[in-house]
């Protein structure tokens, strides 16, 4: 994973506040069925190895960051957590039965990462991916977009091989979270995270404006923000 990636531990707080969770409709279209050994990798907080501890099944994070990791064994003591990247995974071989891996395979180097997720999987072990996108039809959130400069896109899903044919879908819904926590979801963006403490003071200032000034969020107390959740999933070889 890129030197980006690792950059999150010092946003672990407000990633924690500000991030969104994942739907349960996504996690029951990513996860193979029965009772599967799960890796989170780039696991950050541990939003998502949450939804999976919930449901009972044995679940391990990975993450490159030490301060992301503090965060995630604070909430989840139970869940061993291990410093590591999507490259080099602390795990032994055919230990797990799906990874899962979100908001971060954008951050790795493919071809060094699937033969790893491929080595610790067992036969049939599936690989999924999952992003939450903001959803830009909505015109505050385009907006949102052009102060950060970054406007949202789909995300590539290359795998190959060993990996089988990977399937896409799709799930739409909406995180209610207040002015304050929309600033700290900017505030955990690499973009914000790099930038001098000059400069993100000025982006802050823009985002908080926006909430103050645009006619769907001016006076609100709870905001929508609408998502899409681009998930893929491949397997291997039985």
């Amino acid at each position: 994973m890129s030197d980006h990636a690792a950059s999150f531990g010092a946003a672990a707080t407000a990633y924690e506040r500000g991030r969104p969770e994942y739907p349960d409709e996504a996690l029951d279209w990513l996860l193979p069925p029965g009772e599967p050994r799960v890796l989170d990798l780039g696991a950050g907080t541990g939003k998502l190895t949450r939804r999976i501890a919930a449901r009972g099944l044995p679940v391990t994070a990975v993450d490159p960051s030490e301060g992301m990791l503090a965060e995630l064994r604070r909430v989840l003591p139970d869940v061993p957590a291990h410093v590591g990247t999507a490259e080099n995974l602390p795990l032994p071989d055919r230990s797990v039965d799906a990874v899962l891996c979100a908001q971060a395979w954008h951050w790795v180097d493919v071809a060094h990462a699937v033969p790893e997720a491929a080595r610790v999987l067992s036969p049939g072990g599936r690989l999924g991916l999952i992003w939450n996108l903001r959803d830009e039809t909505t015109g505050w959130v385009r907006r949102l977009g052009e102060i950060l400069r970054s406007p949202e896109g789909r995300r590539s899903t290359d795998i190959g091989p060993p990996f089988g044919p990977v399937e896409h879908r799709q799930f739409r819904w909406t995180q209610p979270l207040s002015p304050d926590r929309l600033l700290d979801l900017v505030s955990s963006r690499s973009y914000a995270i790099l930038l001098p403490p000059g400069e993100r003071a000025r982006l802050l200032d823009r985002v908080r404006g926006l909430t103050e000034t645009h006619p769907d969020l001016a006076g609100r107390k709870i905001l929508e923000l609408p998502y899409v959740t681009q998930c893929a999933r491949t397997s291997l070889p039985a």
